[in-house]
C-alpha cells in the first residue's frame, strides 16, 4: 500500500489531520523528567527523550494520523541521542502511527540513495515512513529518494514553501517569470504524474507553511497530485483559517504539523494551572483535542 493511500487511510481511520511534532528539548521537559536527570550526561537525556516522546505516542496514538520526530533535536545528544531516536520511530510505529522523520535530507547521486535508503521504509534501518527532503540541489538530488519511495512503498515531503520569515531569500526569487517555489512545485506536479493512487495522490508532498496562507493556497491548486505537510500552526502563528486553503474536498490532502503547542501544553498559560508539570499527559491530551476540534475537516 502507498504511502499516500496509508496516509489517507489514517486520516479517515482518526479522524483527524493533526501531526505531532516530537521536539524534545531539555529546558521544556516537564519537570518531573528533567529532575530525573541526576548528572547531565547524554545518556540519560537520551533515556528522558526516549521517556517524553514515548508517552506523547501514547496519549496521541488513537488521536491523530502521524507524529514528526524532528531528528535535530535527538543528533544534538550525539550517538545516545540518535538510538533514542530510533526507538521513539520504531514505539510510534507499533502504535499504528505513521512517522514523518524531519530531517531535511539532501545531497547527489550515491549520497542521496544512502540518505534514502538509511530513512525510508519499512525495510530501512530507521523505518520512518516519510521523511523531509530539501529540493535545493536540484532535480537529480530528488530523483534518488523518489526511486526509494518506488521500492519501499515509502514518501517524501519536499520543502516548497516554508513557514520561516527568511524562506522567501531564496524560495521568493523570480526566474522565468517564475518563483523559485513555484518551480519546486511544478517538479513535484511532475514527478508523481504517474505515480498516483486510486485518489490521485502520489509519494512526493510538499511542505507549505501556514504561515503563508496566500502561498498555500496556490500550492494547494498548484499540487494536485501531493499531500502537503503545514507547519507553523499555533506556536508560530498560524491559525485554523489558515490552513484550511491547504486541504481538498472532505478535508484530504494534507496535515498540519503542532509541536511545541502539544508537546509541552503544560507550560501553556490555559493549561499550566490546570494541569501544570504533574499532569502534563492531560495537558498534551487537551491541546491536541483542542487542535483536532479547530481542524474538524475531514467527510
Amino acid at each position: 500500500m502507498s504511502f499516500a493511500t496509508r496516509l489517507a487511510d489514517a486520516v479517515r481511520r482518526t479522524r483527524s489531520v493533526t501531526c505531532v511534532g516530537l521536539d524534545p528539548r531539555k529546558a521544556s521537559l516537564p519537570a518531573p523528567l528533567r529532575d530525573a536527570v541526576a548528572n547531565d550526561r547524554p545518556e540519560e537525556w537520551a533515556a528522558a527523550y526516549t521517556q517524553f516522546c514515548c508517552e506523547i505516542i501514547d496519549v496521541v496514538g488513537d488521536r491523530v494520523p502521524c507524529v514528526k520526530p524532528q531528528a535535530a533535536f535527538f543528533e544534538q545528544l550525539g550517538p545516545a541521542g540518535m538510538i533514542s531516536l530510533g526507538e521513539v520511530v520504531a514505539y510510534a510505529r507499533s502504535k499504528n502511527l505513521l512517522v514523518i522523520l524531519d530531517g531535511k535530507r539532501n545531497d547527489i547521486g550515491s549520497t542521496a540513495t544512502a540518505y534514502a535508503d538509511a530513512y525510508l521504509g519499512a525495510e530501512s534501518p530507521w523505518g520512518s515512513d516519510s521523511l523531509t527532503v530539501s529540493p535545493y540541489l536540484g532535480r537529480d538530488s530528488i530523483e534518488p529518494f523518489v526511486d526509494v519511495c518506488d521500492q519501499r512503498d515509502a514518501g517524501i515531503f519536499v520543502l516548497v514553501k516554508t513557514s520561516n520569515p527568511g524562506g522567501g531569500l531564496l524560495q521568493n526569487r523570480q526566474t522565468d517569470g517564475q518563483t523559485v517555489f513555484q518551480c519546486v512545485a511544478e517538479l513535484l506536479t511532475e514527478l508523481n504524474a504517474s505515480r498516483q493512487n486510486a485518489e490521485g495522490y502520489g509519494p512526493l508532498g510538499a511542505v507549505v507553511g501556514a504561515t503563508y496562507p496566500q502561498e498555500l493556497a496556490e500550492m494547494r491548486a498548484a499540487l494536485p497530485h501531493s499531500w502537503i505537510l503545514i507547519p507553523g500552526f499555533g506556536a508560530q502563528g498560524g491559525a485554523a483559517d489558515d490552513v484550511k486553503v491547504g486541504f481538498h474536498e472532505g478535508g484530504m490532502g494534507a496535515v498540519v504539523n503542532s509541536s511545541r503547542h502539544i508537546i509541552f501544553a503544560h507550560a501553556r498559560p490555559e493549561y499550566a494551572d490546570k494541569f501544570g508539570d504533574a499532569r502534563w499527559h492531560d495537558a498534551v491530551a487537551a491541546a491536541t483535542e483542542q487542535m483536532n476540534a479547530q481542524l474538524d475537516l475531514v467527510k
